[in-house]
Formats: C-alpha cells, sequence, structure tokens
C-alpha cells in the first residue's frame, strides 16, 4: 500500500508517496480539473491519499477518490501542532502527513455528504449577503458623521422613514449621489438575500430536523439551517460534549502533575459561524419565560452577562443534541409561538399568504391564547428554580455530582 501525501496551494499541489520507509518525489501537480485528473489516472486503487482541509479539499477529493482506495482529510490545525519542524517546505509537509496517516496518527475531519455540503454553501451565500448590508449601511453613516449630520432617529436608516429622513438631510451633491447609489445597491443585496431565503426555506420545510431544532426557544430557520449544516448527521458525535466541543463552547483546561485542573475560557475551536448564532439564539431565550432564562439568571448571579449568555449556548448545543438523537421535540415548546414559526417560514418558502383564512398561527394573535402558551413556559421555569434553590440551600452548586444532587 502507498501512502500519498499532498501539500495543497492555490496553483499547485507538492506530492509524495511513502512506500515502507521511503518517501518518492511525486513532483508538483497543477491545481485544475484537468491536470488532477491525469494525477489520478497514474494512481492504484490500493493508494491511500492524504491532503489538508482547504477550500478546495472537497473538489479535490470528488476527482481522486474514484481512482485510490480512500482520500483522508486532515485537520491542519492539529497537524501542525503535532508535527512543528525547524526546517519546513511542501516536501516536507507532504511527507509528514503520509507519515502521520501511516502511524494511526493522522487527526481527520469529516468530509460532508453533497446535501450538506449544498446547504453550507447556502448558508454561507446568506452571510455573505448580510455582511455586505451591514457593510453599506456603515458607509453611508460614515458619510453622515464626516458632515455632522445628526444621528438618524428612526430604528432603520434604510427603511421608508429612513429614507425620508435621508433625503431631508443637508449634504454635498457628490455624497448624496454616493448614499443613492448605495441604497440602490443595499436594494439589489436585499432581493438575492431573499432569494437565498426562499431556497433554504424550501428545502427546511422537507427538513424534520429543521423543524424539530425550531421547537427550542430562540431558535428560528437561519439558526436551525446553519446548525444543521455545520453539524452534519448528529450520529457523528456520541455525546453532547462532543457537539459542544466541535462548536467550540468547552472551557479550556490546565492541569498537570497533582495540582487542581483551572478551567479558562471557552476554546473557541471548531465552527464559529455556528457559535455565533448559538449565542445570538441564547439572547433570545433568555428573553422569554421557560427554563433558560432561569439558568441564565443562576449565571449571571455569579459571573457576568455575557459568560451567562455562553452558558446558554452550550445549554442549547445539548438539548440539540438530544432533540435530534432521540427525534424529540422540545419538551417545553410553546404550541402556538411554534405554529407562528411554521407559517413564517411557509411565507419566506414563497407559499401563498391566504389572507382573510385563520390558520394555525391565528392563535397567537389571541391574547388569552398567547397567556396559556406563556404559563406553560412560566411553570417549567418555577420547576427549575425550585430545584435549584435546593442545590443552594445543601450548598451543592454547578461543580456538584449528580448523586450529590440527588
Amino acid at each position: 500500500m502507498r501512502i500519498i501525501g499532498l501539500d495543497i496551494h492555490r496553483v499547485f499541489a507538492e506530492a509524495v508517496a511513502l512506500e515502507g520507509a521511503t518517501i518518492i518525489h511525486l513532483g508538483r501537480i497543477g491545481m485544475t480539473r484537468e491536470h488532477l485528473a491525469a494525477f489520478a489516472a497514474t494512481l492504484k486503487k490500493t493508494d491511500h491519499v492524504i491532503v489538508e482541509a482547504t477550500g478546495n479539499a472537497t473538489a479535490l477529493v470528488d476527482i481522486l477518490a474514484p481512482h485510490v482506495a480512500r482520500v483522508a482529510v486532515a485537520n491542519p490545525l492539529q497537524v501542525h501542532l503535532i508535527a512543528k519542524a525547524k526546517t519546513k517546505t511542501d516536501k516536507i509537509d507532504a511527507g509528514v502527513l503520509a507519515k502521520l496517516y501511516a502511524a494511526g496518527f493522522l487527526p481527520e475531519v469529516w468530509v460532508p455528504d453533497e446535501a450538506t455540503l449544498a446547504r453550507r454553501r447556502q448558508v454561507t451565500r446568506r452571510n455573505q449577503l448580510v455582511k455586505q448590508r451591514v457593510r453599506l449601511k456603515a458607509i453611508v453613516q460614515s458619510i453622515l458623521h464626516a458632515h455632522l449630520v445628526p444621528r438618524c432617529p428612526h430604528a432603520d436608516i434604510f427603511g421608508i422613514k429612513g429614507r425620508t429622513w435621508l433625503k431631508a438631510q443637508y449634504l454635498p451633491e457628490d455624497e448624496r449621489e454616493a448614499i443613492t447609489c448605495h441604497l440602490d445597491e443595499y436594494d439589489r443585496l436585499t432581493e438575492a438575500q431573499k432569494g437565498v431565503e426562499r431556497d433554504i426555506a424550501r428545502a427546511a420545510l422537507a427538513d424534520d430536523d429543521v423543524k424539530r431544532i425550531m421547537t427550542a426557544p430562540g431558535i428560528d430557520m437561519v439558526v436551525a439551517v446553519g446548525l444543521m449544516a455545520a453539524i452534519g448527521r448528529i450520529d457523528r458525535f456520541d455525546d453532547p460534549d462532543k457537539l459542544v466541543a466541535y462548536f467550540g463552547l468547552n472551557p479550556s483546561v490546565r492541569q498537570s502533575g497533582d495540582g487542581p485542573a483551572y478551567h479558562g475560557r471557552i476554546t473557541k475551536r471548531g465552527r464559529s459561524s455556528a457559535r455565533h448564532l448559538l449565542v445570538e439564539a441564547a439572547w433570545q431565550a433568555v428573553r422569554v419565560p421557560g427554563p433558560l432564562k432561569a439558568f441564565f439568571e443562576r449565571i449571571r448571579a455569579r459571573r457576568r452577562n455575557h459568560i451567562a449568555a455562553v452558558a446558554v449556548a452550550r445549554k442549547l448545543t445539548v438539548l440539540v443534541w438530544h432533540m435530534l438523537t432521540k427525534g424529540e421535540d422540545y419538551i417545553w415548546a410553546r404550541p402556538a409561538l411554534m405554529a407562528r414559526k411554521m407559517r413564517k417560514l411557509e411565507l419566506t418558502a414563497g407559499m401563498p399568504s391566504r389572507r382573510g383564512q385563520r390558520g394555525q398561527s391565528y392563535e397567537y394573535n389571541l391574547p388569552e391564547r398567547r397567556r396559556a402558551d406563556r404559563a406553560i413556559a412560566e411553570q417549567a421555569e418555577g420547576v427549575y428554580r425550585r430545584m435549584t434553590e435546593g442545590w443552594r440551600r445543601t450548598g451543592l452548586g454547578a461543580g456538584a455530582t449528580n448523586e450529590e444532587r440527588r
């Protein structure tokens, strides 16, 4: 069995082959489909190919996989931690990949299936459009600031009232034309974002896992789809702690010898986009009654607001793991609110509005129905508060074991 190591760059890849204890330099391969296909034709069915995770690694795997026994994708961060060297060349890096794989020490990453890759691309497109729209608002704000224009009194400066207010401000003609161009570009990006969200929503309507995650408080379509794009298959994670670590929400630990273990900030290693979504969802979840709000306030009493919000994000991650693994909805889900979420998802997907007809989401407009929904969440919050109050009376805090708490 040969082990082929590839050190990938933008325009070429350095290739070496490990046969026994001997490394053979195979030369450079152009990073185009034609060059890679020609290289793949020279490989054997028994070969194993090792590459680092890069932006084009998935396309490379698709080209090479039919010609070899296996293509492994290495985690570049962990590889560098294992194989630091004073002498570093592309040939040496490719050889390190091959040797680590031969020794069984290669830290690999999961290669997503095509459906997960498509979902990740859609989520990335939406994030890029959102960032571009935010950037345009910042540019307009900087123009107004440079000409001593006061802060806009309206919430959305690019909304109907905000645009009317903008037209009434004194600005040089060239700056006014620039703002007009930025507004036109903002409108174009808004339409593009709606198109991407429509495609995402249509796929989400047929995905039971996305709808199941949305039953948790603070999680809407954007967060649910973003999490599923990052997770892929939940069976990759044997327990919730592994999913927490995958999102970088686990605390860093320092311990040596017989000394105590010191826990620090979260590692922030893993999929940062999913971690940001979870933190945003946590801030929304703690604004409504429920166990998560009580948990947030309990942590906030000992720590700061932001630390408590991250703790809620970690708790949401654990909830997501259990919901997906067990195939169950959130036990304290609010029916009327969930019906409203689903109707919003349908409208985003482009389904007809059905004006004048009362659907399931209509109940959310009834004050008594919203109060009944809220009473369910308040009951769950009260149960959690009574349980944790018992911990405080007996001196059992967050570090207590389950046996001690029982």
